[in-house]
This record gives C-alpha cells, sequence and structure tokens, in this order.
C-alpha cells in the first residue's frame, strides 16, 4: 500500500507474526502465545489485518486527544494567566492562585504544559552534587545508628534485621539482630555501646518513626514549650545525646557501607557455622565476629580524647531506656494501659488525686511500673472490668419480627379515591 506509517514496536512484531499467519508458517494459537493476548483477540487482530492491511496494525487513538485531557481553551487560559501574573512560580504554588481564579488544575498537569511551553525547566539532569564530608575527630563525638532488613539464613528463609551501630571517628562498630528494626532492638544496642565505651554526644540516624516523632505536639507539649519526643528520643534527651537527622542513605554512608559488609562476610559466617535462629547469629556477634571485624578495619580517631561520657551514679538505665506512656487516673483509682487493667492500692504513702496523670512505663523485660512526681505507685493487674449486656431468654431462636400497624378508621388510605383537580367544564 502507498504512503508511510509509524509504528510501535509492538505493532512491527505484529506486523512479522501475522505475516507467518499468512504464509501459514504460525498457528493462530502459536501467535496469540507469542503476542501475550488471548485467542480471541488475535482473531479480531488477524480479521482487521485481512481487510485494512498494514493500517489496521495501527492503534485507533493515535493523533487524536485523549478523552481525559483538558480543553484547550482552559490551558490557553491557564498559561496566559502564568505569563501575566505567575511567572517564575512553581507548578504547586502556581496552581494553588490559579484555583483562587476559577482555574482548577493538577500540579502535574500546569507542570507538563509549562515545560512544553520552555516556562519550567523540568527536573535537572545529571547527577547530584554531595559533598566529602571529614570525620568526626574524636570516638563518641558521633555514631550512626541504622538497621540492614535482609535474608540472612538463606534465600528461602524469613528476613531479619541487624541493627549496627557505628562509630563515626574509628568505624568502631557494635551489632545486634532483631526480627525488625523496632524500638526494643534499638534501646538494646545503645544500652549495650553505654556499658561498653559510655555515652556518645549523638546519634546519626535516617527519619524512621522510632528515632523521630513526625505529628504535632499534644496540649502538654505545647504549653510547656517542648516539641514532639518518641520513646527513644525522650530516652536519648535523658541522657544528653543529641539525635541528628540524615535525609539521605548517602549521608549516613558509614553505616550504609558497613551493612554491605555484613551482607558478604556475616552472611558467608552464618552459614559456616550454620545458624539459622536470630539467637545462634547473637552469639555469633558476641563471640569475636565483631571484634575481629574492628580490630580489622577500625582506624585510630584524629583527637585521642575519648568524648564519651560515663555513666552518672544516679543514671538508672533500665528506667530510661524504656516506653513511658501517660494515663489518667479513673475515680476508683483504676487505669488501663495496653488492654489491660491496674489497679493503685492503699500500700501507697500518697494516692493520686482522680483524674492526675501518671508515668506508666514498660520496661525492655517486659515489667510495668506506674510512676507520680518522681516515685513509684504500688499498684495490682485486676481483671478486664465486664460490660452489663442484656440477652435474650433464648438466642438460638430468633426475635419474631412485631406485626406492621394498621391504618386507623380515618386514614386516607380508607377514603375512596379523588382527583386533585377537577376536570374543566366547557
Amino acid at each position: 500500500m502507498g504512503g508511510h506509517l509509524l509504528m510501535s514496536e509492538g505493532e512491527r512484531l505484529r506486523k512479522v507474526i501475522l505475516e507467518g499467519i499468512r504464509e501459514g508458517r504460525v498457528t493462530l494459537t502459536a501467535a496469540a502465545l507469542r503476542l501475550g493476548v488471548s485467542y480471541r483477540q488475535l482473531r479480531r487482530i488477524w480479521k482487521r489485518f485481512r481487510v485494512e492491511g498494514d493500517l489496521g496494525l495501527i492503534h485507533q487513538g493515535r493523533g487524536r486527544p485523549s478523552n481525559r485531557s483538558k480543553p484547550a481553551s482552559l490551558r490557553q487560559r491557564a498559561i496566559l494567566r502564568y505569563r501575566e501574573r505567575y511567572e517564575g512560580f512553581g507548578p504547586t504554588l502556581a496552581c494553588e492562585k490559579l484555583a483562587r481564579e476559577g482555574v482548577v488544575l493538577d500540579h502535574e498537569t500546569l507542570r507538563r504544559w509549562l515545560i512544553r511551553e520552555g516556562l519550567w525547566a523540568g527536573p535537572k539532569a545529571g547527577v547530584r552534587h554531595r559533598a566529602y564530608r571529614e570525620r568526626k575527630a574524636r570516638f563518641g563525638e558521633m555514631l550512626q545508628l541504622d538497621g540492614s532488613q535482609h535474608r540472612w539464613f538463606g534465600r528461602h528463609e524469613p528476613e531479619a534485621c541487624l541493627m549496627n551501630m557505628v562509630d563515626d571517628a574509628t568505624g568502631t562498630t557494635l551489632s545486634l539482630m532483631t526480627e525488625s528494626e523496632s524500638l526494643e532492638g534499638a534501646m538494646r544496642l545503645l544500652w549495650r555501646w553505654i556499658e561498653r565505651y559510655g555515652i556518645p554526644v549523638a546519634l546519626y540516624t535516617d527519619r524512621h518513626t522510632i528515632y523521630r516523632a513526625f505529628r504535632q505536639p499534644t496540649l502538654q507539649e505545647d504549653l510547656a514549650g517542648e516539641e514532639p519526643l518518641s520513646s527513644f528520643g525522650r530516652a536519648c534527651k535523658k541522657l544528653g545525646i543529641a539525635i541528628l537527622t540524615a535525609h539521605s542513605p548517602q549521608a549516613k554512608g558509614r553505616v550504609e557501607r558497613k551493612h554491605g559488609v555484613f551482607q558478604d562476610r556475616f552472611l558467608k559466617e552464618l552459614a559456616l557455622q550454620g545458624a539459622t535462629t536470630i539467637a545462634q547469629a547473637n552469639l555469633l556477634l558476641q563471640d569475636g565476629f565483631v571484634e575481629d571485624l574492628n580490630r580489622r578495619f577500625a582506624v585510630p580517631p584524629a583527637d585521642p580524647v575519648d568524648a564519651h561520657r560515663p555513666l552518672a551514679k544516679g543514671e538508672n538505665l533500665a528506667a530510661i531506656l524504656c516506653r513511658e506512656k501517660s494515663r489518667i487516673v479513673s475515680n476508683d483509682f483504676t487505669l488501663r494501659h495496653e488492654c489491660r487493667w491496674y489497679q493503685i492500692t492503699r500500700d501507697n504513702r500518697s494516692l493520686p488525686k482522680p483524674r492526675f496523670r501518671v508515668t506508666v512505663r514498660t520496661l525492655l523485660d517486659g515489667t510495668v511500673e506506674l510512676w507520680l512526681d518522681g516515685r513509684q505507685l504500688a499498684f495490682e493487674t485486676i481483671p478486664t472490668p465486664k460490660q452489663d449486656t442484656v440477652l435474650p431468654e433464648n438466642p438460638s431462636k430468633p426475635r419474631p419480627r412485631p406485626a406492621p400497624p394498621k391504618p386507623g378508621p380515618n386514614h386516607p388510605w380508607r377514603s375512596p379515591w379523588r382527583p386533585k383537580y377537577p376536570a374543566a367544564t366547557i
């Protein structure tokens, strides 16, 4: 046939296979499998190809505007208004301003229009520039903390998380394997680091909600002028540890590269030792594997002065590295926490007043404590109060449905029908 046709790669493949059907080299069933369509769909394609030739393989919507495209008048109005008043505005901000004038658009739609008109540069091509950052000078000045979710025990085994804490100045590492990147795992790893080296100055973490609380402050926090804190952030604040947030994996590259070392060396060591559980993996980590890595790859700090702070005399890590929640005491001196009820007993020297708030601490070993104004309260666990419910006498037998009410003697339904408008007389 004459003229030129613009065909896509898929349409050219259809032409080659349909030519094979015409020559008898390919069956309809084999062609349907090759093209990834059903047998009925291939018969429709084959019929159009026999009738219209190569033109029957071209998509019927090519060259026509989409049924969901915006009207041309709306596009012209938006572009004109953008040129007149909002030139240089970003697409999102411009959409907010145009919506106030009655031109309602999605910011991505306006972005494509502006790029096509040359009014917006669009995304920059190339690699994002990142500057090299020198190591911290002192040991303990900043630790990088992150979790590596991986199939540590084989491709067919469930995933586990290896929590890694790496010193930025020396590369000294401490590790702990848990089921997932959790608050308990982060607290236990920090506890081990403090017992071994001391309290660090700062932690460098990602934006996981374990480390930072991305929520609005409560009324009590707002009145006190405090920022929202997660349980881990509250514990670090008590210990005087600052939490710095990384906004990309490259920013905490030291711990990310350490993940790669463990996914290579530790993965092979687990297979050699036949470790298949998290407990066996932690035993292997504490049995010299991490110490061997530190001995081989750790570097001396630029400043020999240790930045760690020793644990003070009155600081109790069990009472600091825990979950804390605030609960209100009821009139009967009970409170509810995590679907359990607790009764404050008379053994306390002074009872809290009803409607007062007490602090509920859940330690890492599962122990629950109640605290009020720096003193611990005595309490006991009570069964869940049962709600009073009225049950039918015979639950297995359904209740009979009541008979519908009968209309009264003067009900309009009992009156004969009369037309609303009488017929007109001539």
